[in-house]
């Protein structure tokens, strides 16, 4: 069934109502294709999970035999959670037939019972397992058997994947690599949008995951791309997108898709054609609309922190954090406190460091704190 608005904000459809990516497309499925693992780097709302969607898509209509995973761990915190993940997301999967499934479960996961249960949509058996510290990697190492034994190519696609080297268990990277380096029947896309830690996982000769895989990094959607594919929808309903309309849209949040998505989509629901004064109305829209859980977020921090968040967003992006003029003119404590707060804020992905300097990672939020007094 085709979606009632063409500008997805959450999901994947089809290729029809995803943006461009064909390079990026083509390049990770010829690397999995041809036995390449893919890191994928890039920022949080940039389109890695929809281009990995996408890319899942596009390698089914090519080999409809295959099965394609996606976890998303960004909220585990310890080696347990993203093993009972690993497990919910394959186990019972490798099958069409619920009772070859199940006992494929049955013949390999020992260290722990499996719950079964069975999709009220699909039908297909739904597992989950509960397991003691102590069993950990014995289940672990059952599940990456469970795999190995199925004769249909796997692909797998971890998002958030940096979160692995913010558990607290030493080794998980070096187990988790032990396991992957010997399944030769999947592929692995390890997706995360902690660029630097990222980085320093897959390029770090220290790091058990050192050159085990080819990277891929992706930014913005070039504008005349972006605008073609916006204004051939509203061109289909008979109105008109004009491309100075997109352009203030797109240079207001930088080319950055989960914004420019959620705009389109909500000036695709007015009537008439788009202008510049309905984008704002709909920026507006949603600024208000996220007013509460702002406040409610803003809570939870000291003012200090709160300050400097509202430097950031009125600066717009700061280079030199640290610099005397950016502490005078928005009455800032000293570096040593800015230091402090910046390191919390950037920990809790308030803030991000992009190539230009420090911005607010939620650019509508940054249009929000503007709006508050200092």
């Amino acid at each position: 069934m085709k979606p009632n608005n063409p500008f997805l904000v959450t999901g994947y459809h089809s290729p029809e109502y995803f943006c461009d990516r064909r390079q990026e497309t083509e390049t990770m499925i010829r690397a999995l294709y041809n036995g390449r693992n893919v890191t994928l780097i890039a920022p949080r709302r940039m389109g890695k999970t929809g281009l990995v969607k996408n890319v899942f898509y596009k390698l089914r209509e090519q080999e409809p035999d295959i099965v394609t995973f996606y976890m998303d761990i960004y909220s585990t915190q310890l080696l347990g959670d993203f093993i009972r993940l690993f497990a919910s997301t394959v186990l019972g999967r490798l099958d069409s037939v619920p009772q070859k499934a199940l006992g494929r479960v049955g013949k390999f996961i020992k260290s722990c019972r499996p719950v079964f249960t069975f999709d009220e949509l699909t039908g297909q058996p739904k597992v989950t397992i509960d397991i003691v510290p102590s069993s950990e990697e014995a289940t672990l190492r059952e599940i990456f058997d469970y795999l190995r034994s199925s004769e249909k190519r796997c692909y797998i696609a971890i998002d958030e994947f940096q979160q692995i080297a913010e558990y607290p268990e030493k080794g998980a990277e070096a187990l988790l690599r032990s396991y992957i380096q010997f399944v030769p029947n999947i592929n692995f896309i390890f997706a995360g949008s902690k660029q630097h830690i990222m980085q320093q996982m897959f390029h770090s000769a220290k790091r058990p995951f050192y050159q085990s895989t080819q990277t891929q990094v992706i930014d913005r959607i070039a504008r005349d791309e972006y605008y073609r594919f916006a204004a051939d929808f509203f061109t289909r309903q008979g109105r008109k997108l004009a491309e100075e309309t997109f352009g203030y849209l797109y240079d207001a949040f930088d080319g950055h898709t989960w914004y420019i998505q959620t705009l389109l989509n909500r000036l695709y629901g007015y009537a008439g054609n788009p202008d510049i004064g309905m984008v704002d109305y709909a920026i507006g829209e949603v600024v208000a609309e996220s007013t509460y859980t702002y406040e409610n977020l803003l809570a939870a921090y000291p003012a200090s922190n709160i300050r400097l968040l509202k430097a950031i967003a009125k600066a717009g992006c700061v280079r030199e954090i640290n610099s005397g003029d950016f502490i005078t003119e928005y009455r800032l404590r000293a570096a040593s406190s800015v230091n402090s707060a910046l390191k919390r804020l950037i920990d809790r992905e308030m803030v991000y460091k992009t190539a230009d300097g420090y911005i607010v990672y939620d650019r509508f939020m940054a249009i929000w704190l503007r709006q508050q007094p200092f």
